[in-house]
């Protein structure tokens, strides 16, 4: 088991910590170092200080920018999640119109992560314009506004905002101004949007290494009837070939394990690292971390099919433990007894956790006191689960984290 877990480590990390000048990690990490309980963590973290040099660690990676506080995918939100020394950067992958690839969340989520809406003749063009709200029959402001109604030309033309929409708004700007109090738009003014390769060349021009996210398709396939889900899963490899990127330093994800399995068969080198993001908690009818027969397939059958590195939400992998502390879930040990690295996704999303922290914590609410414990969350996540990296909104955190313990 060691053996297969360092051999996966090596994959994710090329053996070391990236070289590279220092990093700018901010206040936050040390504001959450203050918060945790008196005890050895506290002790040990504070130990590590502000004035020591800090490096990038893959063990650190950018959940699609840094979207605690800068719009998501966008060239500014990268740049800081660089400059806060990720090893490995996200772009979810989607495509235009014109089936070109683009970094966006989700297919059809450009209402809310972008200013369509405010720009009329493209949003003339959205899947679904915009509905007000109305209050005497219940019904909730809506649009849905996809890049697939758009050619790449007009994508680019968008500004990114941060990832909010008002239900209850009856205009189009009160709809577009939601964001949530615990965010901020102080760094929302310019949101530059990015094509797949734009994002390539980026990340290549810092030395770090990629993880594109092929999104689930949100119109039927094939697009149009003649782009189909294997011409969109291979156009996505392609472009990396295109630029010489070695696989080596791409872990392609899907959420579709048909996407993993099709890139490990017709190209084992970026399959044998693909990430198979585990959402089954939201998609399997009883589905429980704590029971393995409601695992379809199971740990076992996934490494059996070439799986090597699954990535569930933070709570699947954890569970409370005797007196308060937090210890790995089921979930989390039957992969790790199956040969299966482990990524989690992802820290900081939540607001803070003075009431639990939501869904990123539900399994151990009980447990959760404040923001501190974003901390004694990682610790276990590195040293009893031996997640191989974590993806976060706010990169500092996770990068502070792995220089003070020596993760990779």
């Amino acid at each position: 088991m060691r053996a297969i877990l360092a051999v996966l480590g090596l994959l994710l990390t090329g053996g070391s910590a990236l070289a590279g000048e220092g990093v700018q990690l901010g206040p936050r990490p040390f504001y959450l170092v203050d918060q945790l309980k008196p005890g050895p963590l506290k002790d040990h973290l504070s130990a590590c200080g502000i004035d020591r040099p800090y490096t990038p660690r893959t063990f650190s990676i950018s959940h699609r920018g840094a979207p605690l506080m800068f719009p998501e995918h966008t060239k500014e939100g990268l740049l800081a999640a660089y400059r806060m020394g990720v090893g490995i950067i996200e772009c979810d992958v989607a495509f235009t119109k014109d089936r070109q690839l683009v970094c966006r969340h989700s297919q059809c989520d450009l209402h809310t992560t972008t200013d369509i809406l405010a720009r009329p003749n493209l949003a003339a063009k959205c899947t679904k314009g915009f509905e007000p709200a109305d209050p005497a029959t219940g019904r909730k402001a809506s649009a849905k506004c996809c890049t697939s109604d758009l050619t790449l030309a007009e994508f680019k033309s968008l500004n990114g905002k941060m990832d909010a929409a008002d239900p209850d708004a009856t205009t189009v700007a009160a709809y577009m101004n939601a964001t949530p109090h615990w965010r901020t738009d102080l760094y929302a003014t310019t949101g530059t949007l990015m094509s797949h390769k734009e994002y390539i060349a980026l990340v290549r021009g810092m030395g770090r290494k990629f993880t594109p996210e092929l999104k689930a398709p949100q119109v039927p396939m094939p697009f149009e009837g003649s782009y189909t889900q294997d011409q969109y899963a291979q156009q996505l490899i392609d472009e990396y070939k295109q630029a010489g990127i070695p696989a080596s330093d791409v872990y392609p994800q899907s959420f579709q394990l048909r996407d993993i399995l099709y890139w490990l068969e017709k190209d084992p080198e970026f399959g044998r690292q693909a990430i198979f993001l585990d959402d089954r908690d939201e998609t399997t009818k009883g589905f429980d971390p704590e029971k393995p027969e409601t695992w379809k397939p199971g740990m076992a059958e996934l490494a059996a099919k070439g799986v090597k590195i699954l990535a569930p939400p933070l709570w699947m992998l954890v569970r409370p433990g005797p007196d308060g502390a937090i210890e790995p879930s089921t979930y989390a040990r039957e992969a790790k007894k199956a040969g299966l690295g482990l990524i989690a996704w992802s820290l900081e999303r939540s607001g803070p956790l003075k009431e639990g922290g939501g869904y990123y914590y539900q399994s151990i609410k009980p447990v959760v006191t404040g923001d501190g414990d974003i901390l004694r969350l990682l610790d276990v996540l590195h040293g009893q689960v031996g997640v191989l990296g974590v993806f976060s909104d706010w990169p500092a955190t996770t990068t502070f984290y792995a220089n003070c313990v020596g993760a990779p």
